[in-house]
Parts: C-alpha cells; structure tokens; sequence
C-alpha cells in the first residue's frame, strides 16, 4: 500500500487513490479538492488529518486478528485489504464530494459495512468488537456446553434429561483414530449451542452431524467424522435402539437375514434371495468397512439407495452391498459362494457397479443396464413406436441415446399425403418432453441424447436445439444433443472444401455406410446433385459449418461433437451391423437397427485401490489384484444380462445376443496424486497408457475365461475378434481408412502373445468389454475422482440430489500439513481464488503443479491421454473438455486435435468465462461461487451470453494455424479458425445440475 507524508497528495499512485480514477467508475474529488480538505474527528475530540493509509492498516490487523499471522503471506488477503479500502474512501468522499470533516465511528461503519458487503462477516466482527470480545464470545460457547445438563430431550414421546455422557460418546468415537487434526470438543459445542429445551432426539444427533460437517473444510477427516454419526443415526432408525459401531460386529449378522425376509414380505425384495443362506451370508459382511465411508458417500447412499418401507430405512450398508451381490449371483451355481466374493470387492470398493444395478439388484422390478441405444425410422409408426420405447426404458432408470438420421428432412415429400415434412425437429421437441415426463424409477430425471449425422439437411437447426432464444417451439431445453460426424467432413474441414447436405429420404443407404463405402456414395449424390438429378440439397462451406458446431457447442454446451468413422471402422461387430449413435454419456459404441435395442452394462474399477507400494517406497500398479477384481467384476458385468429385466424386447434380444459389457475406471486423478504426477505431463499421459492397458487386457482375459465356462456370445463368428485383431490393432484399420489423419501411440508394456492365443482358442463371452463412463455419483459412493476426470477444484461445494457438500482435496491438505501449511488462512485462501492454487504464494511450485485444476490445464494433456486409453479400449470413453477462457482458435484446435488422435467420441465442453467470479462466504464456511454473467443475450443450459456469431461468424475462411500438442507428441498441421471471445457454457462439477445426466453412473 503506498503511503506518503505530504497531506495535499492526491494519492492517484496508491490504491485507495486509484479508487477515485475515472476509469475506474468511482466518482472524482471535486475539483480542486485534496485530502487536506478532509480531516478526522477522534474520540477524544481532537482532530486530525484524513489518511487512507491508516484505513488500511487498521482494516489488514482485523484480517490479522481473524486469521493469524499466516495471514500477512496471503495474496488474498493484500487483494482484499486493497479493495476494501479503495470501498471505503469512495464511500466517504462521496458522501462529502467538496471536502468536511469525518467522525472516527463514521469511518468504522464504513469500513464494518465494506467487510460485509465483502463477505468479510468474522473479520467485520473482529474489527468492531476486537479480539478481546471474541475470546469472551469462545468463552460463551464453554458457558453453554456447561449448562447443558439441565437440558431436556424428547424421546419416542418421552422427555428425560439429555445424557451428555452419551453424546460426548458418540461423537468422541466418531472422531476416534483419525489424526489429531479432529476434536470432538467443537462439534459438541457446536451441536448444543443450536438445541433448545424438548428437542426431539433424532434432531440433536441432526444437530451433531451439521456441526461436523461444517468442518470438514478444516479437515478432510471431518468428512469420516461425519459420516460415522450419520451411520449411528442410520443404525438408530433401522434397528430402532442405540448400537454402538463395535456391537454391530455381532448385530450385523442377526439383522441380515431379518431384513431379507423384511424386504421380501414388503414387496421390495425378490422371493429368490430367502433360497440363500442367509446366516452364512450374515456371518461374511465386514462392520469395519462402514468406517470407510466419507460423509457425501454414506448420505448419497442413504437418500437414493438404501431400501425404505413406509418411510422408515430398512437397509444399513453392508447389507446393501451383499443384498447387489445376491441379485447378481442368482444365476451361480455356488450362489452363496459368488454373493460373497462379489461383496467384497462392492464392500472394500475395490469396483463398484453401476447405479441402476445398485438401485435394483436384487429386487423385485431388477432393471439392471445403464445404456440403451436405439434408431428411429422414418414414419410415424417408428416414431412414436420409438417414443414408447424410450418411456419404458427410462422408466426403469436406463438412460437414452437416439439416433435420428434417418427421418426425412424438413421439406421433404411426404408420399402419403403429397404434403411436406416439417422435419426431425418437431418430433424431437416431443422427446424433449417425454424425457421430463418420465424419471427414472423415481429417483432421478429421464434422460436422452439425440445423435444426428453432419450431412443432414436439417443439421443447422439441429444444432440450435439448446439455445434460449428462438421459437420455443423448435427448441429442446431438457434434451442432450450430439453430432456424429462422419471422416469426410472432417477431411472437407482441413481441406478447405465444402459439404453438402441432403433428406436422408433422397440418399437412405448413407446412414448405413461408413469409410470408403461411405466416401464413395456420398461423393454419388454429389455427382447427382451436379446434374440436376436431386432438388433438396444445401451447399456450404463445411468450415463454415463447423464454426457454427463449435459456436453451438461454446454458447450451449451442444452438440456435443462425436466420430462416427472411428466408432465402426474399430467396432469388433462391425460384421452384423452399424453403431448409428452412442449413448447418453458417449462412451458406448453398439450397433442399433430396426430388430435391435443395443443395451450396455456398466461398472468401474477403482484404480485407486490397485496401486501399492514397491519395495523402493514409489507406488505402481497391482497387476495381480487388478487381475483378480476385473475377473469378478467381469462375471457380475455378464451376468447382469442374463438377470436383466427388459422393458422391450428388441433390448433382450439384442443384449442376449452379442452379450457386451461395459468396464470403467475412476479415480485416476486420485492415482496421479499419489504418484506425484501433474496431470499436465508426460508422465501422466504414460500412466495412462499403461494403466489402460492392463485394465483392458485383464477384461478381455476373463471375457475368454467366461466364454472357455460358459461359451462365446452368438455373433462371435465373424468378428474382429475371430479375425484375430485386436483394439489396439484396429487402430491401423482406421489409418487405412481415413487414407491419413490418424497419429497414434502404438507402444505396448504387456505380452499379448498368450491373450492373443486365448481368443484364438476359446473366442469372447463378450462383444464388447471396456467402456469409460461417468462414473459421477459411484465415484462420491467411494469418495475418489470421476473415472479420467481432472481435479475441478481443490476446495468447493458440491451440490447433487442429496443436498450441498465441502468437497476437500484430501491429498493436497495431506501434502501441506507435511510443509506447516494448512491452517485457516490456507483454507479462506483456497475459497477466495476458487480452489486453485496458482494465486497463492505460499504453496510450493512442486505442489501447484501436482494440483493444478481441471480449467489450469491445457486441454491438449486431457486429449493426449485420452488417445493412450482409446487404442485399448473397444468401446469409448466419456471425455469432458476443460479450457479456461476457451476461444474459437483453441476449440478448433482441439477438436481437430481429438479426431486426429483417433478418438471416438467427447462430452461435454467445461469452459470458464473470462468474467470475473464473484466469491463470498455465508455462516459456518458454506462456500457459494456466483457467476456474474457476461455479455447480452441469453446463453443455454447452464451457459451465458447470447451466440457465437461474434466469436466463429458465418462467412470466411479459416485462418492458418497449427495444433499445438504436448511436448514429444506428434503433431499434424491443421487449419484453425479465427481466435474469439464470447459467451461459453458455465456448468462446473460443483454446480447444482451438474449431476443430473447420470444414467451412466
């Protein structure tokens, strides 16, 4: 803070001078008017110069006094003493534009008033009452915890005095083994402090877990500290008596097999599970794992997965996960046997299966798959039949993907009546209203994805189906939305050519063509277009409509942008069909056709659980416990199909038929932290070759396993698999295709000579196996990263279905203990710059790039990764884009970048206005962050700002540019468009609806 000794300085250098600047909107001294017309009316009545300096040095001890001496270090707090000073000076000199005389109180309600406005409310209250007052005030809070035995509860309709004996108790060994970061003494003061005289007795233990979860900001172990008192709550509700966790050893046992026949006689469980042992399967479930749990964990699981009879939860944890493994071991010969080895790997959350196989193992109604993926044919009869068939299966909690190519475009001849077609749209405005009309099972919305190819005449205002302005009538605010983009656009889009568009009612046979077939019959219709031989047709350059898909997906977050040469020239079933879409989540690439429903099964192993401790001290991969949790977590996967309830027919046929699967990773984020490798690096990208591929040689292991057991799938003949070629071979068969365009990694860590020997011999159980979904909400079940997602923040609050929670980096806090600093300036840090550590000049280079968060990183890193993973996989992975103040240039380069690396298919654009974010901090270190909007317009879906035209414009060429890519990485040099600013889609990981599209979790 500058200062000076001169009174008539206009003090224009300092920042509180620079408040007064005209540039920075505030308003002017008048004119010939300086800080000596100002002076300052002390309490002892003597009056003194008027110095703005003094403001901020009393305002910079206030933020000391809150926070320590730590605080003199932090950025933020320079950051904020110099705001809120320029805030006060404004305010004063506004209120005397002409010069006068200011009372010292004066002066301190500006300044009170200017830390709360800031959020600023401790420090506001230190600064009024000073220290002295707040340490009466802690005082106060023991004074409470004091008086507390004169304090009634209400109990099952009788009031008795509240053992605080027992409390202390409850929350002590909550707290118990857990570091010496937590203390039950404040969660108790805490908790009595907000009861009253009579307080029903669920509510204080109500009170105790608020209390701890309020801290979990101060320390990640909070986070379990909660979730044991929400698990005694739980215990108390179920068994309806107090259970200390050390008695549930024993009790778990006796109440298993009650509550199977109580499920059962209440119509929620299926009459095969009472055919188990029951008292063996009591015997096997493990009490202590209830005390891996974290606090969104256990409250996600308890609020939308625990069975409940008339209101009341009759489902405690360990029963859950064995109550999923009997569901999915009906079909065993050795069922109890298999029940129990499928709970242990559920339990120790060594793999965990996909939401509706949580939801409905077991159960009466066992809609099982997470994916179901349909075509719709063009007339009505296979319109609405479509519909229908959406309805019934996202009833059953299965998310959608459509595809709609082949309905003929607006404008098109209707034979029928001589009239016209009004076009896809319309129809999926009805869609977009069936999926809000009905949600899935009653637990969460229906959700659906509508795939149209590029050369469709009505792929423009397809495109425009997200945005908020325009006739309501042909927009679908509710619906997800995808492009699938054959190669030879994408060639026309580096070349510079142009790109036609027809009513697939004039060229059918193209939604069934792909490669060089598909090459050759559209350059057909071209022909037939320049000799006048078609009339509904549309010519454009195809840069231009590629802008308009990036400018679309900038404002709106659709289409999303997917390849649908990849998806089948690599399809190991590309013998018996098509894949004509993905799915909601893009991860799935199946066929569809008129007689079949494609359907995927999903789970996901948790790579976190599989790295262990060489002899060294570094961590890597546990290739024998890997091996042995993707085997059993293959044969749930495929028995899943056989126990599957199927809404349609043409879903069972299909399913039963080629029998694919989908196998997940998450917590790869959590792997690299541990490795002490930034996402952003070389050795980042090789783990997650590496890793891949051993998840994905391990699945196709036991798919040979399954079918030397059980026999191959129906359709093997035939398949890339019999043909002996293998994903990571397909690769060279994309290369081939595309004639170029196509830079891949082919390194291999592993012998695939045996795997290779295996298919040879005994074929695939499965057609396909691996899949990368999601994994949103299993992943906070188990309390690790979103399977290949980047860190979103380092501290913030995330909101789903289950209420708002402090998410806290657990690593981070782990490695700043270890340094001497994490303290509560640490943490008041991390909220004000968003939980990223770039701005905070007390953490440690090293440490910034190991945390760096998901808008830090260059996309070019998340693509390059993703291309290691995609040569493995035979599906495709669900692949979210992050940029930090995208543009058009950067988006151009890296969609290019990510067909050129041969992936199938992305997700969704993730992008951060240049805008500022307003920050603030509401009682008990709730943390809000409130975009603040930024251009005119209205965005969509979450988006700001009004459309791309500024940004990407209709007309022009694209200007030359290059891919940049990581270091050692190979590089293709491609055309970029123009670099431009504009309104992008704000929906981030912790916003509210982030959560909502989880079919695939």
């Amino acid at each position: 803070m500058q200062t000076t000794d001169n009174a008539t300085t206009r003090y224009e250098g300092s920042p509180a001078g620079q408040a007064f600047g005209q540039t920075q909107g505030a308003q002017a001294l008048a004119p010939q008017v300086t800080y000596a017309d100002y002076k300052v009316i002390r309490r002892n009545g003597s009056v003194v110069s008027f110095e703005p300096s003094k403001i901020a040095i009393a305002v910079t001890k206030a933020f000391l006094a809150v926070n320590g001496g730590q605080g003199a270090a932090s950025a933020r707090v320079r950051e904020l003493v110099e705001q809120l000073t320029q805030n006060v000076v404004r305010a004063l000199v506004r209120s005397r534009p002409n010069g006068g005389t200011f009372h010292i109180e004066d002066i301190q309600d500006q300044v009170e008033l200017a830390l709360m406005r800031g959020g600023e409310h401790n420090v506001a209250r230190a600064y009024v009452l000073y220290r002295e007052k707040r340490t009466q005030a802690r005082g106060h809070d023991d004074q409470i915890v004091a008086s507390t035995p004169g304090l009634n509860v209400t109990d099952n309709g009788v009031t008795r005095p509240l053992d605080m004996a027992a409390l202390r108790g409850i929350i002590e060994l909550a707290c118990s083994n857990l570091g010496d970061a937590v203390s039950a003494d404040p969660i108790i003061a805490e908790t009595v402090k907000n009861l009253y005289d009579g307080v029903p007795m669920a509510q204080v233990y109500d009170s105790a877990i608020l209390a701890a979860r309020t801290m979990i900001e101060k320390d990640p172990a909070y986070s379990q500290v909660t979730a044991r008192i929400l698990l005694h709550t739980i215990r108390r509700e179920i068994l309806e008596e107090e259970v200390t966790q050390t008695e549930m050893a024993d009790r778990y046992a006796e109440y298993f097999p009650q509550f199977i026949k109580r499920g059962i006689g209440a119509g929620l469980l299926d009459d095969k599970l009472q055919q188990f042992d029951l008292k063996r399967l009591g015997a096997a479930l493990d009490n202590s794992r209830d005390l891996q749990f974290g606090y969104l964990g256990l409250q996600t699981l308890y609020d939308r997965y625990f069975l409940h009879h008339d209101g009341v939860r009759i489902e405690m944890p360990q029963a859950f996960f064995m109550r999923v493994a009997m569901g999915l071991s009906l079909n065993e010969i050795d069922r109890e046997a298999r029940a129990i080895e499928f709970y242990n790997i559920l339990s120790s959350f060594d793999f965990m299966s996909s939401t509706p196989t949580l939801f409905n193992s077991g159960t009466h109604r066992s809609q099982l798959s997470s994916c179901y993926l349909t075509t719709v044919d063009d007339d009505l009869d296979g319109i609405y039949e479509a519909l229908k068939e959406n309805a019934l299966l996202s009833k059953f909690a299965g998310g959608l993907g459509n595809d709609w190519t082949r309905v003929r475009a607006l404008g098109s001849h209707i034979k029928g009546t001589n009239g016209k077609s009004q076009g896809v749209v319309p129809f999926l405005k009805v869609v977009n209203d069936t999926a809000v009309a009905v949600n899935q099972g009653g637990k969460r919305k229906g959700a659906v994805c509508a795939y149209l190819e590029t050369w469709h005449l009505d792929i423009e205002e397809f495109l425009e189906l997200r945005k908020n302005t325009g006739d309501d009538r042909r927009r679908t605010h509710d619906m997800n939305t995808a492009n699938w983009i054959p190669d030879l656009f994408m060639k026309r889009v580096m070349e510079g050519g142009d790109w036609t568009l027809f009513s697939p009612s004039t060229c059918p046979d193209l939604h069934d063509l792909f490669g060089a077939e598909f090459e050759t019959a559209y350059t057909a219709y071209e022909d037939k277009v320049a000799r006048g031989e078609i009339k509904l047709f549309k010519k454009i350059p195809a840069a231009q409509l590629w802008r308009k898909m990036l400018g679309m997906l900038f404002e709106t977050g659709h289409p999303w942008i997917t390849f649908k040469d990849p998806c089948n020239v690599r399809s190991p079933q590309q013998h018996v069909g098509v894949v004509h879409s993905s799915n909601l989540c893009t991860e799935i690439t199946l066929n569809t056709s008129d007689a079949e429903i494609a359907v995927c099964n999903l789970g996901s192993v948790n790579l976190v659980a599989h790295l262990k401790e060489q002899a060294d001290g570094t961590l890597a991969l546990d290739h024998e416990k890997l091996k042995r949790t993707v085997s059993v977590a293959m044969r749930m996967l495929d028995n899943v199909i056989d126990i599957n309830y199927y809404a349609v027919a043409k879903a069972r046929n299909s399913n039963l038929k080629h029998r694919p699967v989908g196998m997940g990773i998450m917590g790869f984020q959590d792997c690299l932290h541990l490795l002490r490798t930034p996402y952003a690096s070389q050795e980042a990208v090789a783990f997650a070759d590496t890793s891949m591929e051993a998840v994905c040689y391990y699945a196709y292991y036991a798919s040979t396993e399954l079918a030397q057991e059980r026999g191959r799938y129906s359709s093997y003949r035939g398949s890339l698999w019999d043909r002996g070629i293998l994903p990571q071979d397909s690769v060279k068969l994309l290369a081939e295709a595309r004639g170029g365009y196509v830079e891949v990694d082919s390194s291999e860590s592993m012998d695939w000579t045996e795997l290779r020997s295996r298919i040879a011999t005994y074929g695939m159980r499965n057609s396909n196996c691996v899949a990368i979904a999601p994994t949103a909400t299993i992943s906070n079940i188990i309390g690790v990263s979103a399977c290949i997602e980047p860190t979103f923040q380092n501290l913030y609050v995330k909101s789903n279905l289950s209420g708002e929670f402090t998410v806290v980096n657990d690593y981070l806090v782990r490695d700043l203990k270890e340094r001497g600093l994490w303290d509560e300036v640490m943490v008041a840090d991390l909220k004000y710059f968003d939980g990223t550590l770039s701005r905070i000049d007390r953490i440690p280079a090293d440490l910034r790039a190991i945390y760096a968060t998901a808008f830090e990183l260059d996309p070019v890193w998340l693509v390059e990764a993703a291309s290691r993973r995609q040569k493995w996989i035979d599906q495709a992975q669900s692949l979210n884009i992050y940029m930090g103040g995208a543009s058009g240039k950067k988006l151009d380069e890296i969609y290019k970048l990510a067909w050129v690396r041969g992936l199938k298919t992305t997700y969704y654009l993730r992008t951060m206005a240049a805008t500022h974010v307003e920050k603030s901090t509401v009682a008990h270190g709730a943390l809000n962050a409130v975009s603040s909007g930024g251009g005119e317009g209205s965005g969509g879906a979450g988006g700001v700002g009004g459309g791309a035209a500024g940004g990407f414009g209709a007309s022009g060429g694209a200007a030359s540019g290059g891919i940049q890519v990581a270091a050692a990485a190979p590089a293709i040099a491609v055309e970029a468009a123009p670099e431009a600013d504009g309104p992008v889609c704000m929906m981030r990981p912790g916003d509210a609806g982030f959560d909502e599209c989880e079919a695939c979790q």
